[in-house]
This record gives structure tokens, C-alpha cells and sequence, in this order.
């Protein structure tokens, strides 16, 4: 077993997962990650659509936040239920307990594509364009989240002596292990952030369909897939993964990462956007 004498302890942290409390209501980080993944998502989406041969106007960002919003509560409570504890639709209302945690980020992110799809039919805008742009902004909201998951001391990593390894209280056995949480901030927050910011501002990526969700798709797929070695599976599906070899997290990226790829190959394909005024959609 890995030493955890000389490793930081959690605890010594003094982190809450509570932020304010006032009265009866406790108001969590967890919950203020969430705001601000929004906020920040739909500030940096504002600037993306002030560039040429954008596919909506600002005067629909509003719509788009609240169907993607609805999209990704919905898809990742539901997604969680589904991937994660099926026991929960045995006890339906355990799935309005939000603040109990639980959520997935693939049923989130399903959630969000079906979101961004009616808000498209709706406005009879390009589905796939308006996701290009959606995914420039989405590892903000992941970035937030993990660091969630840090202050809440939850989704800790496997057991370790490296030196950055600390001890969770809550993992019940004393032994220090991976911030893995803080590796999935570093890679699918501000790596896969830094690499779209690229893709899009220096680079013809958001003038191909499809380019920029793919290359969002197969970056969050590695990202994820490599850092679930380092972290534990959820308590309840320890025996999938002995039995299966991967993670239920891993197996989920499989699919992205295969529709990443044909999105990219298939990019050169569609029409190429055309510039236009950034006050107009471009396609």
C-alpha cells in the first residue's frame, strides 16, 4: 500500500462543499460551478459569434443557453441513472436530488446536442455549425465542474506515493491517492480548451462543419479515457471494470472518439462557410 504519512491530507485543505449557507438552504460550489460554466460559456460564445462567418446572431444566444442548460441537467441526471445506478428509477424522485450529486457527463452532453438541435429547427439554423461553436465553449463548464468534484473531495484517484498524491478522508482507508479530479480540470478543461481556442482563432476550422465538435469529441474521449487509469471506478461498478478491463467512463469515449473521427474526415466533404458579416448567420 502507498505511504500517505508525508502526503497532504484532504482535510488540511479546509475546503467546504458548501459555500453559503443561509438559513435552511445550503448553496455548494458544486452548484456555482454549473453558474459559472454558463456564464463563462456563453460570455467566450458571444465572442466567437463577433467573427466573421458566424451561424447565428448574439440576439439567440439567450435561447440557445436555456435549451442547453435544460439539456445538460436533464441528459446527466437521467444519463447518470442509466450508466452509473439504475437502482435510482426504482425510487424516481431520488433523481430530483440534485444536490445529492450524480451526474454524467455523456448523458449531459446528449442532453445539450438534443437541446442545440430543436433550438436549430427552430431558428433554421445549421445543427452541426452551432455545435462547432457550443464545443469551443464547453470545457469551461468541465473545467468548473472537476474543480467541483476537487472541493467536494469526491471521484478521488487510485492509490499512489507520487508526491502530489493526497489522502481523502472520505475514501475511507487512509491511503493517498491521485487528484485525479484535478488531472480531468488540467485535460479536459484548459488543454482541450487551448486546443479548440486554436483550432478557431488561428486556423479555417470554424469555416468546416464539423471540424471544430469533432476535434472536441476525440479530445475529451483521450482526455478521458487516459485519466480514468488513474481513477478509481464508481464504488458500485468495481466489478464491471474488473470483468470488463475498462471503466464504464472509458467505454463511454468510445463512441465519441469514433465520431470525432468521422466528423474531421468527413469535414472537407461539406461546403466550406463562406465569409460573412458577423451580424448574420454564416451557413
Amino acid at each position: 500500500m502507498p505511504p500517505s504519512g508525508n502526503h497532504l491530507n484532504f482535510a488540511d485543505l479546509h475546503l467546504n462543499p458548501i459555500a453559503l449557507s443561509l438559513g435552511p438552504l445550503d448553496i455548494r460550489w458544486y452548484s456555482i460551478a454549473y453558474i459559472a460554466g454558463i456564464a463563462a460559456g456563453g460570455w467566450y460564445l458571444l465572442r466567437l459569434l463577433a467573427q466573421p462567418a458566424a451561424p447565428m446572431v448574439r440576439r439567440q444566444v439567450e435561447d440557445l443557453v436555456f435549451y442547453a442548460t435544460l439539456g445538460v441537467i436533464l441528459g446527466g441526471r437521467l444519463g447518470y441513472a442509466v450508466f452509473y445506478d439504475p437502482g435510482m428509477f426504482i425510487h424516481p424522485l431520488a433523481l430530483l436530488r440534485l444536490w445529492d450529486g450524480g451526474m454524467s457527463f455523456h448523458g449531459g452532453a446528449l442532453g445539450v446536442s438534443l437541446g442545440i438541435a430543436f433550438f436549430s429547427r427552430r431558428h433554421g439554423l445549421s445543427w452541426l455549425r452551432v455545435h462547432d461553436y457550443v464545443a469551443c465553449c464547453a470545457p469551461l463548464g468541465l473545467l468548473f465542474g472537476r474543480l467541483a468534484n476537487f472541493v467536494n473531495g469526491e471521484l478521488w484517484g487510485k492509490p499512489s506515493d507520487v508526491p502530489w498524491a493526497i489522502v481523502f478522508p472520505r475514501s475511507g482507508d487512509g491511503l493517498a491517492r491521485h487528484p485525479s479530479q484535478l488531472y480531468e480540470a488540467g485535460l479536459e478543461g484548459l488543454a482541450l480548451f487551448a486546443l479548440l481556442a486554436f483550432l478557431f482563432w488561428r486556423t479555417d476550422a470554424r469555416r468546416r462543419p464539423g471540424a471544430l465538435v469533432g476535434a472536441f469529441l476525440i479530445g475529451y474521449g483521450l482526455a478521458r479515457f487516459t485519466v480514468e487509469f488513474f481513477r478509481e471506478p464508481d464504488a458500485q461498478l468495481v466489478q464491471f471494470a474488473a470483468r470488463t478491463g475498462l471503466h464504464m467512463g472509458q467505454w463511454l469515449t468510445v463512441p465519441m472518439v469514433v465520431a470525432g473521427l468521422w466528423l474531421i474526415g468527413t469535414a472537407g466533404r461539406r461546403t466550406p462557410v463562406s465569409v460573412a458579416s458577423p451580424d448574420e448567420p454564416g451557413g
